[in-house]
């Protein structure tokens, strides 16, 4: 009996083992929600598996975050230098507060760096944030005098870019935020594994547009060559919030609508099977029915993630 409890235990600590071995990507939730709670709000570290230098994928919360993920040991502290010198750089969906509130408090006390984004998101960072109105003008323009300690980075959707002191690069999208709004996906590479992460958005119809369709385009592909680790995609409200008062954001009907256009693309029924679907910008007052509906509605097989802050993921 001994015996066989060894081997057990062998056999799941190999497979423990070999999940860590073939992971691509470590991510680190700083903030997972999606409004109320300011200590807890969109942004998650993404760095190859085995690295320590990070890019931010939206930064609504970034201290707090750290100081949590410090706590399990999912990052090393103390907090204040880790976000100097682990994160390279931020990748911002778009220039709500709730998507960059803690890059813009923790601006005096980071080291320089930069900020990548559309040109209409910079555009406010620089005009409206860094201004010395609103907030120190930590940019490289604007207002006098340019602090500089910031890169301004624009991102063109279609080409891939480099990220800077990382091993990883990014593509760029367009997404559809309640019209007139826009926000951005990021599909980011490390070798020829790919991660993607989409800022909020309304579904295509909904939002009247070919936004999302145009992004399944381009990732199906990389779903059949089991290229794609990972989509990070936000889901609001719970489904019996009214179409009206979306402004422009998911719900579990929504998203797995869309979701099922992804799986046509890639190949039918089966298509998404097992692929990691990580749920993000849950409204709080919504958080217990969106996990509700979605595990319930959840024909397409794909494994959903409600990440938590501070405990590390892995794809």
């Amino acid at each position: 009996m001994i015996k066989t409890w060894c081997v057990g235990l062998g056999m799941a600590l190999a497979g423990i083992q070999n999940a860590t071995a073939q992971s691509v990507f470590t991510v680190v939730p700083l903030g997972v929600k999606g409004g109320v709670d300011e200590s807890n709000l969109s942004a998650y570290l993404v760095a190859p598996a085995g690295s320590a230098e990070y890019v931010c994928l939206d930064a609504g919360t970034v201290y707090n975050g750290v100081v949590r993920a410090v706590a399990r040991k999912a990052l090393p502290g103390p907090a204040a230098e880790t976000i100097r010198t682990r994160i390279k750089g931020y990748l911002v969906s778009h220039a709500h507060l709730d998507h960059v509130a803690g890059l813009l408090l923790g601006a005096p006390d980071d080291a320089p760096k930069p900020i990548y984004g559309l040109p209409e998101c910079l555009a406010t960072l620089q005009n409206d944030y860094f201004n010395w109105r609103a907030w120190p003008n930590f940019g490289p323009a604007g207002n006098p005098p340019a602090l500089g300690k910031y890169q301004l980075r624009e991102l063109t959707p279609g080409p891939e870019q480099a990220l800077t002191n990382t091993a990883m690069s990014v593509r760029t999208f367009r997404l559809s935020h309640g019209r007139p709004f826009q926000s951005a996906a990021f599909l980011v590479r490390s070798g020829s594994s790919y991660l993607l992460y989409l800022g909020d958005t309304g579904a295509d119809t909904v939002e009247q547009t070919d936004n999302l369709r145009q992004l399944w385009q381009v990732v199906a592909p990389l779903v059949q060559a089991r290229q794609l680790k990972a989509i990070f995609i936000e889901t609001s409200y719970a489904n019996a919030q009214p179409a009206k008062q979306l402004f422009g954001h998911l719900t579990p009907v929504l998203l797995l609508q869309e979701l099922a256009v992804l799986g046509q693309l890639a190949g039918g029924p089966g298509a998404l099977q097992g692929l990691p679907i990580v749920i993000t910008h849950r409204k709080p007052s919504n958080e217990s029915a969106i996990q509700q509906e979605l595990r319930q509605a959840n024909t397409l097989g794909v494994r959903l993630v409600f990440p938590e802050q501070g405990r590390r993921l892995r794809f």
